[in-house]
């Protein structure tokens, strides 16, 4: 037998061509998929029109789906009802033929994995000649299809992506009172794409000629998944949006994001935005989120702000801070602040606390 000795440079040559065949075959693998008829499929023209010709043709119900590069981020994109039982991380399977609509997005602000780049798998199911869902979900889900035909798309521009989705975003598929309508699931897709296309996207929700349920859901995904293009959004819409109701979700928006500045556009917006409520709800997401930063500005406001119901915000802010931070400046204010429904708030918050210090306060009040 001849035995073939290969070069150095050969066997490299080889080593990177079984490479580049591997990570081509697992660009274009489906997700683990149970209990579905799988076809792969190479995306042959405008995404557009692929989706409405299989749709078209949908009279049962089947999926289509594709991947997508996530948005990093220390998050996973389950379904509902899917059974990691006790487990933090891991969506486990999710059934798509549940009554569930959409997908539960959870993070954690534990250091973030580095596995690598991650992905996600956009969804669309048809019945009937329409697509009537819409989902996206991370990749290490398990998807039961239900025993229903299942097409997985391949090729697909994270452009064309976002295009499509925006379409049912801006559609009278994004109902107000529907959270789970297809606008929605639609806009949260848009969010976790990893493609500068989709913050483009995102900030054109955002114009101040957009309904403003669209404004608000999309200032919540600025802040959850868009890192600091979002955050610069964001602060456009705290200082421009006509809107206090569109504000006041801004600043929970700013609660979620893990960009560092969000703290100082939340004290920004508790000290001077003109809303009374904006103020309010600044002052509540501040000391949910910023601890000791948080206090100069809440009691500020319970001494400075003009308006009554903003002390009173501004108190329960307070109380929600750690109680060795918390409970002497309730404390304080309940002796010293010349409001009488604000002293009022300080001592009931103070009832709630059950804290030895409170108690003693109590004590030397009613015994004077």
């Amino acid at each position: 037998m001849r035995r073939i000795t290969l070069g150095c440079a050969a066997c490299l040559g080889i080593f990177s061509a079984i490479l580049v065949l591997g990570a081509q075959d697992n660009s274009s693998a489906p997700p683990r998929i149970e209990n579905g008829h799988v076809e792969r499929r190479p995306l042959s023209g405008p995404l557009s029109a692929e989706l409405k010709k299989w749709a078209e043709q949908s009279a049962q119900p089947e999926w289509v789906g594709y991947r997508m590069a996530e948005i990093p981020g220390n998050r996973e994109a389950c379904c509902e009802n899917y059974g990691a039982s006790g487990k933090k991380w891991g969506c486990g399977t999710c059934r798509l033929e549940s009554g569930d609509h959409g997908a539960n997005v959870s993070s954690s602000n534990s250091p973030v994995k580095l596995e690598g780049p991650r992905n996600i798998a956009v969804l669309f199911r048809a019945e009937n000649n329409h697509i009537m869902k819409i989902r996206a979900l991370s990749e290490e889900c398990t998807l039961d299809a239900g025993g229903l035909p299942f097409v997985w798309l391949t090729g697909v521009k994270p452009a064309e992506s976002v295009e499509v989705l925006s379409g049912y975003v801006r559609g009278a598929e994004f109902a107000e009172h529907d959270g789970n309508g297809l606008g929605h699931s639609a806009l949260a897709a848009i969010a976790l794409h990893a493609d500068a296309a989709a913050d483009r996207a995102l900030e054109t929700f955002v114009a101040p000629d957009q309904r403003e349920s669209l404004r608000k859901q999309t200032a919540f995904w600025l802040g959850a998944a868009r890192g600091q293009p979002g955050f610069i959004t964001l602060q456009k819409m705290a200082n421009a949006d006509p809107s206090s109701d569109v504000r006041s979700q801004v600043t929970f928006a700013f609660f979620v994001s893990h960009e560092p500045t969000a703290i100082d556009e939340m004290i920004r917006m508790a000290k001077n935005d003109n809303s009374t409520r904006v103020r309010g709800q600044a002052l509540f997401w501040l000391a949910q989120k910023a601890g000791q930063k948080a206090v100069g500005t809440i009691t500020a406001a319970i001494e400075n702000d003009p308006d009554t119901e903003v002390k009173k915000k501004a108190v329960f802010a307070l109380s929600q801070l750690p109680k060795d931070d918390a409970v002497p400046k309730l404390i304080e204010v309940a002796q010293t602040n010349r409001n009488t429904a604000v002293r009022k708030q300080a001592m009931f918050w103070l009832g709630q606390s059950n804290d030895p210090r409170a108690l003693a306060f109590f004590e030397k009040v009613l015994t004077q």
